[in-house]
């Protein structure tokens, strides 16, 4: 190891739709913040960013707006991401004395799902933002890596990552994907969901912001027997005045039912194109499910029913990618075949 790579920091980032997790090589994960900027519409000035920029939404004038820079999973608004991974970079390191002399190797996970000018776009902006090396890993072997799953065995692991902008499913053995399927239809769909079904059944408009809080307080996937009840204030649609209305659990459920259903397709045609014997060992060894649509209450219940199989849902599910991107930083020499090989360098 040369001198440049003892001082210099080594970071991976789980470059999320709806959240960004930043790991530091030695230090583990250092930051967690909404993947969202507020900007002056006229001076392009930077006004916020992550967690304050989202306590922003929905309560500023037209002179400020308040950007998501990725969409899908992958970058909408390239010069918003590189402002924003900028932040991150400087965040987490830039009060370092050595890091303007030496800058950062970085590693980033990316959907599965992604084409290679979507993949060049993320490293490009990396390296824009400050990055002297940028990395590709797929955010489902990071997520299996997190997860801790004996990934580099000769045995199939399932790993299902519902993430903000994509659900990603792969089975993975002896170090390598196997089969892979991706959808650009996950958290934000759920969101979105709720929104219409305010809208239809209510005559209620609210914001997506607070169509997420119903998700992640009451949102459920499965029937159960405890019903829980939320208040939401929104716009009455027919009068345009302020109002309240309280949705229950149950209805969630009916709400997100094509989301699921989609959800739980993908998982099918990935079993479908899945070798015999990997597929023996998911049977054995259940199916493991990460990313923030984990924390949906029933989720794992409305796979399993829907599969046979047992779903296992990962102990940090939504730091699970950026846990396993951090141990690709923390050993870049065992781990190098698991990044895709796609480089940028100054």
């Amino acid at each position: 190891m040369g001198l440049f790579d003892r001082l210099g920091m080594d970071i991976a980032i789980d470059l999320g739709t709806a959240n960004t997790v930043v790991y530091v090589r030695g230090r583990g994960i250092v930051l967690r913040e909404p993947t969202i900027i507020a900007i002056r519409n006229e001076t392009k000035e930077i006004i916020a960013m992550g967690i304050e920029a989202k306590r922003m939404a929905g309560r500023v004038p037209d002179t400020i707006q308040i950007i998501r820079p990725l969409k899908d999973g992958v970058i909408a608004n390239f010069e918003v991401t590189e402002k924003l991974l900028e932040y991150l970079i400087t965040k987490v390191g830039g009060k370092r004395g050595f890091y303007n002399v030496v800058k950062p190797r970085v590693v980033v996970g990316i959907p599965s799902g992604i084409t290679e000018v979507e993949m060049r776009a993320v490293i490009e902006a990396a390296l824009h933002a400050g990055a002297r090396e940028a990395r590709l890993v797929y955010e489902p072997m990071a997520a299996a890596l997190g997860a801790d799953l004996p990934i580099e065995q000769p045995t199939g692991n399932m790993i299902v990552d519902v993430g903000g902008g994509t659900c990603e499913v792969a089975v993975i053995s002896f170090g390598g994907v196997v089969s892979k399927n991706s959808i650009r239809v996950a958290g934000d769909e759920m969101n979105e969901a709720i929104l219409q079904y305010l809208k239809r059944q209510y005559n209620l408009l609210i914001s997506p912001y607070a169509a997420e809080e119903i998700k992640m307080e009451i949102g459920c996937a499965f029937p159960t027997e405890e019903i829980r009840t939320i208040e939401v204030k929104g716009r009455d649609l027919i009068n345009g005045l302020p109002r309240t209305a309280t949705i229950s659990s149950e209805e969630t459920r009916v709400a997100l039912n094509d989301v699921l259903i989609s959800i739980l397709d993908l998982i099918k045609a990935t079993l479908e194109i899945t070798p015999p014997d990997l597929a023996a060992d998911i049977i054995d060894r259940g199916i493991f499910i990460a990313g923030g649509g984990a924390l949906l209450r029933g989720i794992d219940k409305y796979i399993m029913e829907g599969t046979g199989i047992v779903v296992n849902t990962a102990e940090n599910p939504v730091l699970c990618v950026a846990l396993g991107a951090g141990k690709i930083v923390e050993n870049l020499n065992k781990f190098w075949p698991f990044l895709l090989q796609v480089k940028y360098n100054f």
